[in-house]
């Protein structure tokens, strides 16, 4: 299964930027809507990497492809950016279901609202991790995103704001490869119920104080 992340740092663009990187003991089975390795597939780690207000690649996967080879990750794996800083991870477990969410809430909006607010003004993006202990089915992945989704949207509501989350949120949910999959993945199914729960307190600890982007942070 995964290891707990660990923390290292890259220089890009005169910064020390923080990563956070997963590894597997073994492949995992993985539905993902991350810029690196999306889809549904098998893999070997995660990494989830800040990056600065300045940044400007319209090539992230390209890019987060170059930070997993210079830190030596070899296989297929799925990558993640976010403006915010990741040394914040929240972690959260519940009946086997792992979680780990970086909360960055600088731009909510309501994903069908008419007219949505410029993107640009501040980085925001809710990049989440799962682990669950059991082979889910395809379709199960699918409906667990999806409840990790809601929780999501659940937890920032009680944050009070008005908003389903930023435009650039992304999920990662991941499971073993062998065993009879699980049928389902929704809210109260056997994985999903402890999965939504996870991602709700994870997102609210996360989101208490609104997580300022890192590199503002940075200059203050």
């Amino acid at each position: 299964m995964l290891t707990e992340p660990t923390m290292t740092t890259r220089h890009e663009d005169g910064w020390d930027v923080p990563l956070l990187v997963w590894r597997a003991d073994r492949p995992l089975l993985a539905v993902s809507s991350a810029p690196l390795g999306g889809g549904i597939g098998v893999r070997d780690w995660v990494v989830n990497a800040t990056v600065p207000m300045s940044y400007h690649r319209d090539d992230p996967a390209e890019h987060l492809a170059e930070l997993a080879g210079q830190l030596g990750l070899d296989g297929p794996g799925v990558g993640l950016l976010t403006g915010v800083d990741v040394a914040e991870v929240i972690a959260r477990t519940d009946t086997g279901v792992r979680v780990w969410a970086t909360v960055g809430l600088g731009t909510p909006l309501q994903a069908a609202e008419p007219a949505p607010a410029e993107a640009g003004a501040r980085v925001g993006t809710v990049n989440i991790v799962v682990q669950v202990p059991a082979r889910l089915g395809d379709a199960a992945l699918v409906n667990a995103v999806a409840t990790v989704t809601e929780a999501k949207v659940q937890a920032i509501r009680e944050l009070g704001l008005a908003a389903t989350g930023t435009p650039t949120d992304a999920v990662t949910v991941l499971c073993p490869v062998d065993g009879a999959p699980a049928a389902y993945g929704g809210p109260r199914s056997t994985w999903g119920a402890p999965l939504a729960r996870a991602v709700h307190a994870a997102v609210l600890a996360g989101g208490v104080g609104l997580v300022v982007p890192w590199s503002q942070r940075r200059t203050a």
